[in-house]
């Protein structure tokens, strides 16, 4: 999307315990922000301090949540199918 990104993952467990969700996000917006930057020959934030993260215990909520990030390009009006849309990366569900 061009305003925000969806992610859906499963966080590995290390010998300390579960990764969590701030670390994650910490490393993911830090990696990201140093290549767009790059990219665009400039300095700064890129991303919101915040971000909403939400718990999944099911796998059928799992693939409910799945389906609305997939289909949000389609609502935004941006392709016909998810499928279209070239910043889609997706691995099955176990």
């Amino acid at each position: 999307m061009p305003d925000h990104v969806h992610v859906l993952l499963t966080p590995i467990v290390d010998d300390t315990g579960t990764v969590s969700i701030p670390r994650i996000m910490q490393t993911i917006k830090g990696a990201s922000s140093h290549k767009i930057n790059k990219l665009l020959n400039r300095k700064g934030g890129v991303w919101q301090e915040e971000s909403f993260d939400y718990a999944l215990r099911r796998e059928e909520r799992a693939r409910q949540k799945l389906q609305y990030m997939l289909d949000n390009p389609v609502r935004a009006g941006l392709v016909r199918h998810w499928s279209e849309y070239r910043w889609i990366w997706l691995r099955d569900i176990k």
